[in-house]
């Protein structure tokens, strides 16, 4: 599979007309071509069943380089599997593309990506650590949207439940942040949070609901339980 196959593809599943709502939807300067994303779920399956690990990182940088948006989004389904080993060159690629990141929907399935790379290996919380000190915002929102599995766990072990307080650490400092992008990303957190632990919401929000935007105060209680 070469870039070239691999664009071909892409292009031959784009719908007519797609493109132009998509360059409008998303806002930001590059190549769209109006492939739905069940396409390039489909493609990117299909692809890496017969690459190696080794192959399928050189296919998924070479389409993070054209700045196409579909690309882009099938270069991070390439290495959005839970089990890759080894994975250091996977991980090495998507905190790469973290700098590059100027679009929400780019960066969520790059750090859908990124999500199972630190699952495998908890240890790497400290580099996305580094992330919160970021003076770029989708840096910063980067470093939530990675660390969101650690909000799904009803019953975490040590090692989880020291990833997430250490995550609501950063969300301490990030309700600060006047960014509508940081906001909702701890809203996001919060609310996901908040299905496995609410007690724990509960105390943030006493805590420092008032620092935050309206909006995302909102979002973020959407699935406590209501007041008598």
């Amino acid at each position: 599979m070469t870039l070239d196959d691999a664009l071909t593809a892409l292009r031959n599943a784009a719908e007519d007309g797609r493109a132009a709502g998509m360059a409008d939807y998303h806002k930001v300067p590059r190549e769209y071509l109006g492939v739905p994303n069940p396409a390039i779920n489909d493609l990117a399956k299909e692809w890496r069943g017969p690459l190696s690990i080794e192959e399928r990182v050189a296919l998924a940088d070479q389409l993070w380089k054209t700045n196409i948006f579909e690309a882009r989004l099938a270069a991070a389904k390439l290495l959005t599997q839970a089990r890759i080993s080894p994975d250091q060159a996977v991980w090495d690629l998507i905190v790469s593309w973290v700098p590059d990141f100027d679009s929400w929907a780019i960066a969520d399935h790059a750090m859908m990506a990124g999500q199972k790379r630190l699952v495998a290996d908890p240890s790497r919380i400290e580099e996305v650590e580094s992330w919160t000190k970021s003076d770029v915002h989708w840096t910063r929102r980067a470093a939530m949207v990675i660390t969101l599995p650690y909000t799904k766990q009803n019953h975490p072990k040590p090692d989880e439940l020291a990833i997430r307080k250490r995550v609501l650490g950063w969300a301490v400092r990030y309700v600060e942040d006047p960014e509508w992008f940081i906001q909702k990303s701890v809203a996001w957190w919060l609310r996901d949070l908040s299905k496995h632990d609410a007690p724990r919401v509960e105390y943030f929000l006493a805590n420092h609901a008032k620092k935050m935007k309206p909006f995302a105060r909102k979002e973020a209680a959407k699935f406590l339980p209501k007041e008598a």
